[in-house]
């Protein structure tokens, strides 16, 4: 997937999903807490997830090819690409292919976007806050941390309320 994908983790999103879903490796359940973990630890997204995968098919062998895999073809792009781009830099055909290239980058991340905001926003508070962070950060330049620290602010007290209203 690194092999055809551009834009990085977040462009082979769906890529990934469909592939573990297809193999049946991870449930439609898991891949949401599965990206949401791999966003949560500290590297590369894509390869998070593929340490992720590899491990609960494979344990520790899995976790280490899997996160091969995931590096290796994009290394090799990257090198090749960086070996001859100054060559080519200033050539317009290749910086059209650059220019066309960004908005199938684009679209590739808002795909993974769209379908977790469709499974995880299920009231209209989650809606809010989802539609306020990316406002948020996207227009206002709120750093991710404040938001996060509302976000969970506002689900501790959401999930307190319904702990009362149980009793």
């Amino acid at each position: 997937m690194g092999a055809f994908t551009i834009g990085g983790g977040y462009a082979m999103l769906p890529l990934i999903e469909q592939e573990m879903l297809r193999r049946r490796w991870i449930s439609e359940a898991d891949i949401q807490d599965i990206i949401v973990l791999a966003q949560s630890a500290p590297g590369i997204l894509a390869v998070n997830m593929a340490i992720y995968t590899g491990h609960k098919i494979r344990g520790i062998r899995g976790s280490i090819v899997s996160s091969v895999g995931a590096v290796l073809p994009s290394l090799v792009i990257i090198l090749l690409i960086a070996m001859f781009f100054t060559e080519f830099k200033d050539n317009d055909i290749v910086r059209r292919i650059f220019q066309g290239v960004r908005p199938a980058a684009v679209a590739l991340i808002l795909v993974p976007a769209v379908r977790m905001a469709k499974s995880g926003c299920r009231q209209w508070w989650t809606w809010l806050i989802a539609i306020g962070s990316l406002l948020g950060v996207a227009f206002l330049k709120v750093s991710p941390i404040w938001i996060i620290l509302v976000t969970l602010s506002v689900s501790v007290c959401v999930s307190l309320l319904r702990q009362k209203k149980k009793v």
